[in-house]
Formats: structure tokens, sequence, C-alpha cells
């Protein structure tokens, strides 16, 4: 039995040798193959290239078969572990430029979970790591790795859980940074590739700091690859990243254009009150089309994305900036992916890599920053040969400098007017907008703010003019009464300002003689003196004047403040302080004072203080009780623990303090009952004297004496159904009586014995009776 269980047992063990080692050739002969790159530069297919069987395979299965150009030179060199500067044109396909080499050389190296992290790729915008991702999980279907995306906007601990078994990481820099700083097990030690996909934004001054503490965490002995369609190559980006020896791969830099062939690209010359109107009608005469317009903030985002939904243009309006969720991000990107007929309004976080399938046109209705970021706007249309249009709505301002910037990076755009006969005007509903709706209206008024202070945070000023922009008009093209007020236009007027007076000096100068230089260095020198006061000045307004106080008081002559005297010279205007004093003492200003004053080191701004200023200074009380003895006590004041225990354990004090508070509050349970009825026996006496009084009265004023007698029996009869009747009231128990206690008086029934009254007085001494009964 023994050796008919052994046979098939080596059987299989032999089939796992042979297998490993046919795996172990394979791998072999395809690092063989990849370390010659120069082999496969005429290769158009995918599969003319050195890649494993499973890479293959996804491929495929993604109707991935011709090459484009980035990745016929791109992929060889990356494969043979070189590090690599990949520029093309948007939508060239530089996706799988470096997803193809990651799955590659971390199969070659036969990686495992054990192994950690073998690949990082960074990206600069979330929807551009999540269409990696995406493209990742598709054509690495067959491999065995463990893959990971790790974006803001999701639940950092079960990232935290998760990070430290992935092999591949696609990221955004802030939460890639925020996991190397709080997630336990979580290193980057064995890190085979890092990969930065829009290399030249992640690496501008926005992610500077982020990236150099990246880099810090990073092992300097890996393969970087970088791509872009604007490439950097400045040599402080590529010393920061370790690069060695980089392949630089630049598909358009020998080309006519830096823009795809198949893409027509306009301009129109509009003014910024127009703008809206221009927007407006392009959206109305293109209905059946596919539209993505760029704005400079989202601010400006979500003002038109509101106005439009309103004005209901016909198509799907949909809207994407920073300020959203990441979930509703995700779930608008892929909307308008799904869609066939939509605008997406939108600022530059989808100007760069994401891929919208059958986008038509893109609209610039805001000046792009620059040539680059043009470029990598209208690349979200015309991706892989496909047709595309592009429209940039400039500024009369904007137009010089913009097309200079423009020719520079080759990129051809011509002019094209608008018709008017076609355009509408929407100015009067988006003010009636603002007038019914208050949250359009502060939309409106963030959008204005929003668009001014972008053009007045450019760098290129001569493109950007915020003093050139006509504010009035383009607040009431938004709807608005009035332009909100904006200090840093007039900032930027003030600078202008300085500098036309400057050349004019300058020209004076030239042309002026000594005189005149003179005259002018004593009127800089006096404004000079002028500046320094002022500044002075505004140290000393300052609230938080309590750290000043020594070097105040220091400064200040407080003895030397006085009333000129006739004979002297009189102080010149240009002092560094002046104090002014009248004729008189003042009360607070003794001499005694003052030297308190300088003892205590108090300065004068804080004698002139109000009393709510000095009561936000003053050191907080505490509140105290005094004892028997006047003793004061703080409010909660702890004993000691030996004290506490003389009287006693805990329970037999707490037991003893229930007890005692208890009949305390019997007792006076029992005085305020007694209290009570006191005062409803008080209340019936008065109550029986008016009625007395009444009866008097009513006898005094009788006719006849048989009215009289009929008087008074009716009253002493209504008087003895009133006080049966109140009897009768006073013998329910009230709240304040015991159960036990009942009225012995009340009870017992009271028989008056009097003779038959004869006259009127007899009549009254009955009633009298009666009542007193």
């Amino acid at each position: 039995m023994a050796k008919q269980n052994t046979a098939p047992v080596v059987k299989k063990a032999n089939l796992r040798e042979v297998k490993r080692a046919q795996e172990k050739d394979d791998l072999e002969t395809l690092e063989e193959k990849a370390s010659h790159p120069e082999n496969y530069n005429s290769s158009k297919f995918f599969v003319d290239l050195p890649l494993s069987e499973k890479t293959q395979k996804g491929l495929a299965q993604c109707n991935f078969k011709q090459m484009t150009e980035i990745q016929r030179k791109g992929i060889p060199l990356a494969l043979a572990k070189r590090d690599v500067l990949g520029a093309a044109k948007t939508g060239s396909g530089k996706t799988l430029t470096f997803l193809i080499p990651v799955l590659e050389i971390l199969f070659r190296q036969q990686w495992n979970a054990a192994d950690g992290l073998g690949a990082l790729i960074i990206s600069p915008t979330r929807e551009l790591a999540v269409q990696i991702f995406e493209v990742l999980k598709k054509i690495g279907k067959a491999h065995t790795f463990s893959a990971g995306l790790i974006i803001g906007g999701k639940e950092f601990k079960v990232e935290q859980e998760r990070i430290a078994r992935m092999n591949i990481l696609v990221c955004t820099p802030g939460r890639l940074l925020q996991h190397m700083d709080q997630s336990v097990g979580f290193t980057c030690d064995n890190l085979q590739i890092l990969v930065c996909d829009e290399a030249d934004r992640i690496m501008d001054m926005g992610f500077q700091n982020t990236m150099n503490a990246i880099i810090e965490n990073l092992p300097p002995h890996r393969q970087t690859l970088l791509f872009s369609a604007t490439q950097t190559r400045s040599v402080k980006d590529l010393a920061r990243l370790s690069l060695k020896d980089p392949e630089y791969v630049a598909v358009h830099e020998k080309a006519e254009h830096s823009t795809p062939k198949t893409l027509s690209q306009h301009y129109v010359v509009a003014e910024l009150p127009k703008k809206m109107d221009v927007l407006f009608s392009f959206v109305k005469t293109h209905l059946k089309s596919k539209t993505i317009v760029f704005l400079s903030s989202c601010k400006q985002t979500r003002f038109v994305f509101e106005s439009f939904c309103k004005l209901q243009p016909g198509v799907p309006i949909m809207h994407l900036h920073g300020k959203q969720k990441q979930t509703k991000r995700v779930d608008i990107f892929r909307k308008f992916t799904s869609s066939q007929h939509a605008v997406l309004l939108c600022t530059d976080i989808a100007a760069r890599g994401l891929d919208f399938p059958a986008v038509d046109w893109v609209v610039q209705l805001d000046c792009p920053e620059d040539a680059d970021t043009y470029i990598h706007r209208v690349g979200r249309t015309a991706r892989f040969a496909a047709d595309g249009h592009a429209l940039m709505i400039l500024v009369p301002s904007e137009v010089e400098g913009m097309l200079e910037d423009l020719k520079k990076k080759r990129v051809p755009i011509e002019e094209i007017k608008i018709r008017t006969s076609k355009q509408q005007s929407i100015q009067k509903q988006l003010q009636s907008f603002c007038f019914q709706d208050p949250e359009i209206k502060y939309l409106a008024q963030r959008a204005f703010v929003a668009y001014m202070r972008s053009v007045y945070l450019q760098r290129n000023k001569k493109v950007f003019d915020v003093t050139a922009l006509p504010a009035e008009e383009f607040a009431l093209s938004l709807g608005l009464a009035g332009a909100p007020k904006i200090k840093f236009v007039k900032k930027a007027e003030k600078k202008m300002m300085g500098a036309i007076e400057a050349k004019t000096r300058k020209q004076v100068e030239e042309g002026s003689g000594s005189e005149q230089e003179e005259e002018e260095e004593e009127e800089e020198e006096e404004e000079k003196v002028k500046e320094q006061k002022t500044k002075v000045d505004r140290m000393f307004q300052r609230k938080n004047q309590d750290i000043l106080s020594e070097h105040y008081s220091k400064l200040v002559d407080f003895e030397g403040d006085k009333l000129h005297v006739e004979g002297e010279e009189e102080e010149d205007d240009e002092d560094f302080l002046k104090i002014q004093r009248a004729d008189h003492e003042l009360e607070s200003e003794s001499e005694e004072d003052m030297n308190e004053i300088e003892g205590q080191n108090i300065s004068k701004r804080k004698l002139k203080m109000s009393k709510k200023e000095r009561a936000k200074n003053m050191p907080r009380g505490d509140k105290l009780i005094f004892d028997d003895d006047g003793v004061a006590h703080p409010m909660y004041e702890l004993v000691d623990e030996k004290d506490f225990l003389k009287d006693g354990d805990a329970k037999s004090q707490i037991k003893a303090f229930i007890e005692e508070k208890g009949e305390a509050m019997e007792t006076a349970d029992k005085e305020d009952k007694e209290f009570a009825k006191q005062k409803k026996l008080a209340k019936k006496i008065k109550r029986k004297e008016r009625a007395r009084a009444a009866l008097k009265e009513e006898g005094a004023s009788g006719s006849s004496a048989s009215e009289g007698e009929e008087d008074e029996s009716e009253g002493s009869a209504m008087s003895e159904d009133e006080s049966e009747e109140e009897e009768k009231v006073e013998r329910k128990r009230k709240w304040f009586e015991d159960s036990d206690s009942s009225d012995d008086d009340s009870n017992k029934k009271r028989v008056i014995d009097v003779a038959e009254p004869e006259t009127l007085e007899d009549q009254e001494a009955l009633a009298l009776k009666l009542l007193g009964a």
C-alpha cells in the first residue's frame, strides 16, 4: 500500500519542480529581452513587446492592440528599468506607458504581499487617480498583486487597515503623506518604482512642500517615471527626485504644433459684462453636443451652474469643483462620462489627464493661467485621433499677452466673430433671480469677488490686469445692483499709480538740472520721514498694548510734557511723539499718581482705557462663602480624608445627612401647613365682616317695619345658606391638612335659642348672632 501511495506524490512534486523551472526560464528570457530596448523601436503592437502572458491577456481583453507613439518610445525604456521623462500631447496614451512597466517589473521580481509596497503612482487630482486605478484593474486582472486607491474624501481608518498589505498604490500627494505620518506598519523601504503622472503640476509650488516630505521617506535606489503633456526639465526638480541618467521621451517636441492636428482652436474677444451672454448663447446653439466649460474658481462654477439650471437651456447641466465631497465628484464624473449630450461646468480640477469620451467642445470662459494650462484644458477633446473643437473667450486686456504665450508654445489658434443675431442677453433674468432668491444673490457676490481675486493673484501681469476690468458693469451682468467693495483692487490701482509716478520722475530727472534734482530729493526725504512716522503711529495704535508698556514708558517723557513758554523755541513738527497738555492739572495726573504709575510701569494708554476694556484685562475673582465665624471659604472646598473620616465612614454620613435633612423638611412642611390654615381663617373672618357691614346698610335703608322684617328674614336665610355652604366646603380636606385631622366644630350642629323678634333692633341682633355662629 505504501508503494502505491508514494508514486503519485513523487509525480506531483516533479511536476511542480518542472513548472517552477519553466517559470524561472520564462522570467529570465523576459528580463534578457527587456534589457535591450533598442530592439523594439520599430514595434507597433503590444504583442511584439517582451511582456508576460498575464499582461498580454489583460491588454487583449481591453482591446488594446496597437501602440501610440509615446507608448512605442516609452514602454521599452521603462521595461529596461531606466528613469523616463515622458512628454506627449494630451490623449496620446501616457497612462498605459507607465502602468504596463509597473506590472511587468513587479511580476519579473515575483512580488507578493510579504514584500510590501513595490510601486507608487502619484496623481495631482482625485479624479485622475480614480481613472488610473480603473485602467490598472482592467489590464492587471490576471495578476495576483494587491492594489489600492488612496485619495482624500474616503474613510481614513479603513485605508489604514489595508494600506500595509498593498503592492501597488495609486494616490494623491496629501493623502499619501498623511498615511506616511499616521499609519502604523506602512513603509516604503522596498519601493521599486515611483510614477508621477502630470509631473509638472505635482512638482510646482502647490505641491512642493508635500512632495519634498514624501521623497524623504522613499529609498534613493529606485526607478522613477515622470509623465505629462507639458513636461518639466528643471534641474532642481530632477535632482529632488534622485533621477539617474533619465531618458527624455518627447513625442511633440519636433512636431509642428503642441496640440493634436484634429483639434480646431478659436478664440472670441468679448467684454467682461458680455461673457455670461456669450456662454448661454453658445449652450443654446449647441444642445446636441457634449461640452466642457472651464472657469477660474469654485464659486463662479457654482453660481453659473445654479443660474443655468434656473434658465433651463434644454441640455443637462453639471458642475465639478474642489469644494464638493469626493462621492459627489465621482458620481458627476461617471454621469458626464456616460452622457451623450451634456454641459460640464468645472475648474482646472478637470483640466489634467481625465478621459471623458466623445467630448465635442471645450469652452474656456475664463482665460487660462498660462499656455500649459491651455494645452491641458483643450486636451479633454480630440483624444486618440478623434475630432474636437476648442473655444476661448478673452477680455480685450488679455488678448495680446495670451496670444503671445500660445505662439511660443506652438499652439495654432484663430479669431472668430460672434453673430449678434444669435446672441441672447440673460442679464434681466439674472437680476430677477438675485432679487427673488437671496442664495443666488449671495453666490453672485462671491463669484464676482472670486473672479476679481483670481485675476489679481495671477503672476503674468501682461495678460491679467485687474485695474483694466469694468467692475461695476461686470457686477450688473451677474444680476447685482452694484459691485461689492474689494480692497485688493484699490491696492493694485495704487501700485499702478506708483509705477507711473516713478516713470515720470525718471523722465524729469533725465531732462532737468541739478536744482530740480535737489528739490525732488528733499521731497523724497520728507515723504520717507512721513512714512516712518505713520509706521510708528500704527505700532502704538495696536490693541494689545500691554506687551509694549515698558518700551512705551521709556520712549515717552512724561515730565517733559509741559506747556510752551514764551521765549523758548517751539518744538519741530516732525517730533517722534508729541503730546499736548491742557493748562490745568487733571486729578488723575497728579505728581503722586504719576510717580505711582512710573513705579508700576503702567502705560498711559492703559489709564485712558474704558471700564469694559479694563474689565477684560482684570483677573477673575473666586466665589466665596462666609461661615458662622466670618471666615471666607471657597464655594467648593475639599476636605482631607482624615478630617472627613472623623465623623464616620461615607455610608453612615450619607445616612445621617439624609435623616437630618428629612426631619428638617418635615418640620418645614408642618409649618407651611399651619401658616396656610391661619391664612385661610383670616380670609374667612374678613369675608364675614364684609357681609355684616352689608346687612347693616340694607337695614338702615328700609322704609317700613314689615318690609324690614321680610328683608331681615330673607337676609338671615341667605346668610344661613351661605354659612352652610361654606361649612361644607371647609369640611373637605385640603392639601395642607392631615388625613386624620378633622374639624370637630364644623361637624357639630350649633343651635341658638332666642325669643321671637318683635322690633327691628331684635331682628338685627338675631342676624348678628346667626352670622357670629
